[in-house]
C-alpha cells in the first residue's frame, strides 16, 4: 500500500493515523478473514504502458464493504469512501497523488465512480468469488473438528428489481411468462407458495403466489460455537425446481470440504433417490420427509419388497434400465408368479391372468427412500439440523439479499456470494475469538 506525503501530513504522521483509525482497524481485522491469494493483481504488461488500473482485491474489499455497512446500491457506497480517505486507502486502491492536499491524494479521483463500482459489482468472475467461499470454508474446518459431518440444503427466493414485483404498480399481464419485465433479461416467472384455500362451498381451491425473480440455493452446516456456515452456493432463475439445485451444490460441497459428507438433510423438495443414493453406500443418512407427488405409495415389507392389494409379498421376476437412469426391478403377482397357486383375488388385473405389475426403483438410494424410518432418533437428529439452512437465509435477507437493487444474472449471482462471504466472516470470527480464550484460560489444578 502506497502511503502519501502531504504539506499538512508526512508519512509518519499518515501512517499513525491509519494505525489508529477506528473504521481502519475495524475493517483491517474484516478483511483478515479472507485469504487474498485467490484474488492476485493482474501481471504487468511492458508492452501496455502508462497507468496501472485498481487492483482486483481493492474492488471485491469494496464490494464486501458495502454489504457490511448495509448500502443497498454503490452510490452511498462511493459516498462512503470519499468521506473516509484512510479507508481508501486500506482497501488497496492507487490513490492519485497531489501533496496539497491534507492527506496527500485526490480522494474524488482516486474512488472509482459509481457507475464503474456497479460495472466492478457485475464483472467480477465467479471463480473468484467462489475460490473466496471455499478457502472460507477451509479456515473454518481448521477451527471446527467434524464441519460438514451434516450438510443441509434449501433454496430461498429472490425477487427481481422489476415493476412487476410490485403489487402497487399496474402491471398487464403480470405474471406472463411470455412479457419479459423491462430492463431485466434474465429473470424469470414462478411459484413463491401454493395454498389451498377453502371456499364457500367447503371445496378447496388452489391457489398460487408468483414472482419475477432468482433463487439462491446454499449448502451449509452448523456449529454449536460459531453458528451457520455456507459450504457451497448456486444461484438460477426462479423457474428452475429445487430439485436442480442438488447436484451443483453437492459438487461445490464436496469440492470444498475435501470428503462426501455423510449425512444429508433437505425439505420434501429434494426428495429424490438419487440424493439418497450420495450416502446409501457410505453408511450415511439423508434425512428428508418423504414427497409422494401426488401418487400413493406402495405398502412395503421392511426389506423392500413391495405387497400387493392383499398385503402378499409381490415375486421379483426380471430387472431393467428405467428411462430415468435407474435400474428397475419387476415385481409380479405372488399368486401367478412364479407358478399359479391356484388361489383367486378380486382385482381387475387378476381376471385378466395378469395380477398385480409393479416396476420399481431398485438402486439402494431408492430403496432407502422408502424404507428409511423417519421416526427413529438418528433421523431426527439429522434433520433437526436443517434449520441452519432457514438461519442462512434470515441472515442473508437482513443482509439485502431478498430485494437486490441489481439486475442481470450475473450481478445477482456476484451479489449472492458476497453476502454468504460476509456470513462465514462473521462465523470464522466468532470462531476464532471463543478458541483464542480457550488458549488463555487459566488451567486450574484439582488436588
Amino acid at each position: 500500500m502506497i502511503i502519501p506525503d502531504s504539506t499538512t501530513f508526512d508519512q509518519r504522521t499518515l501512517t499513525l493515523l491509519l494505525e489508529h483509525d477506528p473504521l481502519v482497524q475495524r475493517y483491517r481485522a474484516f478483511f483478515a478473514l479472507f485469504d487474498w491469494s485467490v484474488v492476485p493483481d493482474p501481471p504487468l504488461e511492458p508492452s501496455r504502458p502508462g497507468k496501472r488500473p485498481q487492483p482486483p482485491s481493492a474492488y471485491v474489499k469494496a464490494l464486501l464493504l458495502k454489504i457490511e455497512e448495509g448500502f443497498p446500491t454503490c452510490t452511498p457506497l462511493r459516498r462512503f469512501l470519499v468521506e473516509h480517505p484512510l479507508l481508501v486507502l486500506e482497501l488497496g486502491f492507487r490513490p492519485v497523488l497531489n501533496r496539497d492536499l491534507p492527506y496527500g491524494f485526490d480522494v474524488e479521483q482516486t474512488v472509482p465512480t459509481a457507475r464503474w463500482l456497479r460495472q466492478k459489482h457485475h464483472d467480477v468472475p465467479q471463480p473468484v468469488l467462489q475460490s473466496l467461499l471455499g478457502a472460507s470454508v477451509r479456515d473454518l474446518r481448521e477451527e471446527i473438528p467434524g464441519l460438514g459431518e451434516v450438510v443441509a440444503f434449501d433454496v430461498t427466493h429472490i425477487y427481481a428489481f422489476v415493476k412487476e414485483n410490485n403489487k402497487r404498480a399496474y402491471v398487464k399481464n403480470r405474471f406472463d411468462k411470455h412479457h419479459q419485465p423491462r430492463g431485466e433479461g434474465d429473470c424469470k416467472v414462478g411459484v413463491k407458495k401454493s395454498t389451498n384455500k377453502e371456499q364457500a362451498d367447503g371445496s378447496k381451491k388452489e391457489e398460487k403466489e408468483y414472482l419475477w425473480g432468482y433463487g439462491s440455493g446454499v449448502a451449509s452446516a452448523t456449529d454449536p460455537i460459531s453458528g451457520d456456515i455456507v459450504l457451497a452456493e448456486y444461484t438460477q432463475p426462479f423457474n428452475e425446481n429445487d430439485i436442480t439445485y442438488f447436484f451443483p451444490l453437492y459438487i461445490r460441497t464436496v469440492a470444498v470440504l475435501g470428503f462426501f459428507p455423510p449425512h444429508l438433510t433437505a425439505d420434501a423438495a429434494f426428495d429424490a433417490w438419487y440424493v439418497y443414493q450420495m450416502v446409501v453406500h457410505r453408511g450415511g443418512m439423508a434425512a428428508i420427509p418423504l414427497n409422494q407427488h401426488g401418487h400413493p405409495e406402495s405398502q412395503r415389507a421392511p426389506d423392500g419388497v413391495p405387497l400387493c392389494a392383499k398385503g402378499l409379498r409381490m415375486h421379483p421376476t426380471f430387472q431393467f434400465s428405467h428411462t430415468y437412469g435407474y435400474c428397475s426391478q419387476r415385481f409380479r403377482c405372488p399368486l401367478l408368479f412364479p407358478e399359479v397357486t391356484g388361489e383367486t383375488c378380486d382385482h381387475a388385473q387378476f381376471g385378466k391372468h395378469k395380477g398385480c405389475v409393479k416396476d420399481l426403483n431398485w438402486e439402494l438410494g431408492g430403496q432407502m427412500r422408502v424404507t428409511l424410518d423417519r421416526d427413529g432418533p438418528l433421523y431426527h437428529a439429522v434433520y433437526d439440523q436443517r434449520t441452519s439452512t432457514e438461519r442462512i437465509n434470515s441472515q442473508s435477507k437482513e443482509l439485502g439479499i431478498k430485494r437486490p437493487k441489481v439486475r442481470n444474472l450475473d450481478s445477482i449471482r456476484n451479489l449472492n456470494t458476497l453476502t454468504y462471504l460476509v456470513i462465514n466472516a462473521r462465523a470464522l470470527r466468532r470462531v476464532r475469538e471463543v478458541n483464542a480464550n480457550l488458549l488463555t484460560m487459566p488451567v486450574r489444578l484439582v488436588a
